[in-house]
């Protein structure tokens, strides 16, 4: 039958088709917005079991960084029992083998901040480069502009041969960040150290180059296992994860504010401490000088 010989549909028909019409459109927006919700629901779903999973991490993570640092260990092999990493010409670091501190061992501070302060292991030594130490952390901003003012000069003496200089890590700031980054990372140092010394001094710029915000989080373990492998470092992981060097970086700022170390950087000079108010440079130049 053609289309023009079929039978007409009266206004009754075309009322209930357009009904049925009407029905099975609403049953489909229906269906698609049930679907929709769902979607939603599972969604928000997942977005909290991700929140909640990354609030589970950083809660373990801030407990393993807070967790009580043994008061004895081991020293980085090319660490001295004080803290420090002697850096000689280009690479070269003062080679040692590692030995053990304890915190009993740390003399109890002055009732009063003595007017001189004596750095063990600073002082001068007849026959050899003019010797700087300086107490650093690696979160501390003034160590940082330290760092920016004088690391090329200091770099340019030990590469002459004029001075050895030594640098003593701690966590005297560990406060200012979420996680003791301080501690944190003067231990990924002394990883470094431990077993790449010719490392050291790029990836101890390193850390000053990147240096976190105070009041941060500070740098990811994960990154500071990264920037290692970055500066061309041995592996590091097992060494930080284990939190290694941890009592030693205690000691050697237990030891600092027993002496009378009272912020960072602190410098000594053959023995004798840089007040800040002179140029550096000149002073060791004087120190140079002095010993002919």
């Amino acid at each position: 039958m053609s289309p023009a010989n079929e039978p007409r549909l009266s206004k009754a028909e075309k009322t209930a088709q357009a009904r049925e019409q009407a029905r099975k459109i609403r049953e489909e927006q229906l269906k698609k917005d049930k679907r929709n919700k769902m979607l939603v629901l599972w969604g928000i779903v997942v977005a909290v079991v991700a929140i909640l999973v990354i609030i589970a991490l950083v809660v373990v993570q801030n407990i393993q960084n807070s967790a009580p640092v043994a008061d004895s260990g081991p020293t980085p092999a090319n660490g001295n029992v004080h803290g420090g990493v002697t850096l000689l010409a280009n690479s070269d670091v003062v080679k040692s083998a590692p030995a053990t501190v304890n915190v009993a061992d740390v003399p109890s501070p002055a009732a009063t901040k003595p007017a001189t302060v004596t750095a063990p292991g600073a002082e001068a030594e007849a026959g050899k480069p003019v010797k700087v130490v300086a107490y650093i952390d690696f979160i501390c901003p003034i160590c940082k502009r330290f760092e920016t003012t004088y690391g090329d000069s200091l770099t340019k003496l030990r590469n002459d041969g004029k001075i050895s200089l030594e640098y003593r890590a701690l966590g005297f700031l560990d406060q200012q960040s979420t996680t003791n980054y301080s501690s944190r990372a003067a231990n990924a140092a002394a990883c470094v150290v431990n077993s790449s010394p010719e490392k050291y001094a790029d990836f101890f710029n390193l850390l000053f180059e990147r240096q976190p915000a105070e009041g941060s989080a500070g740098i990811s373990d994960k990154d500071l296992k990264a920037m290692a492998t970055e500066v061309g470092a041995a592996n590091i992981d097992s060494c930080v994860d284990s939190k290694q060097y941890r009592p030693y970086v205690k000691v050697a700022t237990q030891e600092a504010a027993a002496i009378g170390v009272t912020g960072t950087p602190t410098v000594f000079i053959d023995g004798k401490q840089w007040d800040g108010s002179t140029d550096l440079n000149a002073e060791i130049q004087t120190a140079i000088t002095a010993k002919g």
